[in-house]
């Protein structure tokens, strides 16, 4: 079993969330996964975003407000 760590990207609204996790890897046929406790902190991340609590957000992820450009 080998671990690698990724970030991944959670888009909701006006913010985007850079949540640190690991991705397992196993001989497995469902391999590569995310550990239980990561794909939980993924789902606080959306919902908090999802409710505009950016605060409860930051806790648990890097998050950055999107501003459109004009060109």
């Amino acid at each position: 079993m080998r671990t690698r760590r990724l970030r991944k990207f959670l888009h909701e609204g006006d913010y985007v969330a850079e949540v640190d996790v690991e991705m397992v890897e196993t001989d497995a046929g469902w391999s590569p996964y995310l550990s239980l406790d990561d794909a939980y902190r993924l789902d606080d991340v959306r919902e908090a975003l999802r409710h505009g609590d950016v605060r409860a957000a930051s806790r648990l992820a890097r998050v950055y407000t999107l501003t459109p450009v004009s060109a």
